[in-house]
Parts: C-alpha cells; structure tokens; sequence
C-alpha cells in the first residue's frame, strides 16, 4: 500500500484519465486531479459538494452537484455550466454517477436524508442524455451507490443498504432492463432503520471498478477492505485496509493499480471539518476495462 493523497475531507467518486486520478473531494468543495507523483491540481470548484465524475465523448469532464441536484459540465479550458438540472427529478442528494461511450450519464441518488437519520426509503437511477434531456430508468434501489458498465454493456450499480450488486442490459436507446441480483453479500435485513442496518449488513459495497476478467472491486465502506467479486457472488480477492474505503478505481499507466478513497468514517458531522482522508494505491493482477 502506498498513500497518493493525505489531509482531505472525504474523497469519493476516483477516475483515471489520461495519466491522472480525478477525485471529488466533498467538503472542500473541489474537483482535484494526482498524477501520483506529488502534483495535484485543482480541477473545478463546485459549491453545491462534488460528488460523481464522468467525461463525455469529446473529453469534456461532467462534475455530479450533490446539493443543488445539478450535473456540471467543464470544457478545455476549466469553465464550468449546467450540464441539467435534476432538482425537478429525484427527492434528494445526488450520488455517483457513471458515463457511458455515447455521453449517456447514469446518476443515483440517496433517496432519503441519511446524514439527518430520516428511515431508508427505496429511490431511482436517473439518465442524462448528452442534450441535457433527463428520464428515470430504474426504481426502487435500495441507495443506488457506485455504478460500473461492463465491457458487454452490462450495468452493475452497489445498492449499499441492501447489501448487493445489481445488473441492468444496457439497451440501445439507453433504456435499463433485464434487472438481476449480480452479486449478493449476505441477506439484505428487513429493515429501514439506518442504524440497524448498519449493524446488521455484512457489507457496505460503496464505489465500484472493474477488471479485464469481468470481475468487479467493491469499496466496502462498512468493514475496511475491498473486495473483488464475480457475478453470481464468488469473493476471488480482498484486500484489507488500514480505514473505511468508499470507493476505488483501476487506473496506472498499465491499469493495475487500484486506487481506494479512505476515511475513518463517513457521517457528514465527523468529516467535514476534519482532514483525515487518503487516497490510497495498491498493485493487483488484472487490469481495468470497462467504465469509468
């Protein structure tokens, strides 16, 4: 394990391109980007809390806007504008989001107000069209969380307090369907009492990556470690960690080193004052594929 970054708030949401990390940084308010050799830049500053990154077709970065439930939209020269508005569209925080070979964004949303202890509510994936048009594909995810599409355009989304992988077909006019279960860590408990559930889960699986095998590393923001999971459940690698990790992605020069955000916690009370988070790096076997 090596530390890339030290003395932030809450890093979410990691991508790797074109030589560099992008990494939203929730409570500073900032889009930074590590070449993992001791330069970092600013990369955009979003005052309604970064969440989710993509980047469309012709390179322009999309930035999630959590608060204010918009998707930004950075050009070549680091202007930011509104990409959509989904303030109309879901009933809170926007989360991750994964962007597809066309600029076809897929955006969770927390469902309900965790940090204000509000009871589990089931909530939607939205679809932002590269126009700006907003449509919801999917319902009743249990907090939909980090989303990888697979080299087949396969859709797999972390429902984090149901404890499971889910998978969608990504169909041709960007619709969802053929909705399975693609990974299951452990029984989901019946339950919408968020401290219960925490107690109960077996995993938190939080950010998503995946690998040239179709295999999929999970953050599990519940019990300090990342695994890597195939479809039907199968943990064929884990790998300890030193705190809470929340999401992860493959990226190097050679697509073999993954990268974790890590936190001793993830209560908004706790972090946003506080400058304890890391990005951490580890080396494995299989190399990324697939989106982000």
């Amino acid at each position: 394990m090596t530390v890339v970054l030290d003395g932030l708030s809450f890093l979410e949401c990691p991508r790797w391109r074109a030589g560099r990390l992008w990494v939203s940084d929730f409570y500073t308010n900032r889009v930074l980007a590590a070449d993992g050799r001791g330069h970092t830049e600013v990369m955009a500053e979003v005052p309604g809390q970064p969440s989710g990154l993509g980047f469309l077709p012709d390179g322009r970065a999309l930035i999630v806007s959590m608060r204010d439930r918009r998707i930004l939209v950075r050009d070549a020269a680091g202007h930011l504008s509104e990409h959509a508005d989904l303030s109309g569209e879901v009933p809170s925080l926007l989360n991750d989001m994964v962007v597809d070979e066309r600029g076809r964004a897929y955006v969770g949303n927390f469902g309900f107000d965790l940090m204000g202890g509000e009871a589990l509510r089931p909530t939607t994936i939205t679809r932002v069209d590269p126009d700006g048009t907003v449509r919801p594909v999917a319902d009743e995810l249990s907090f939909p969380n980090g989303m990888v599409i697979l080299p087949g355009g396969v859709l797999v989304v972390a429902e984090t307090f149901a404890a499971r992988l889910t998978a969608y077909d990504i169909r041709e006019d960007g619709g969802l369907a053929n909705r399975r279960v693609w990974a299951r860590f452990g029984e989901s408990p019946r339950t919408t009492d968020i401290a219960t559930l925490l107690s109960r889960l077996q995993a938190g699986p939080d950010g998503l990556c995946a690998d040239a095998e179709d295999a999929v590393w999970v953050a599990d923001a519940l019990h300090a470690r990342l695994v890597r999971v195939r479809e039907g459940g199968e943990i064929a690698d884990e790998i300890p960690t030193p705190t809470d990790v929340f999401a992860c992605m493959l990226g190097g020069p050679d697509g073999r080193t993954l990268f974790a955000c890590a936190a001793p916690s993830f209560a908004e009370h706790e972090r946003r004052a506080a400058r304890e988070a890391q990005l951490l790096a580890f080396r494995v076997d299989v190399p990324h594929a697939g989106l982000p």
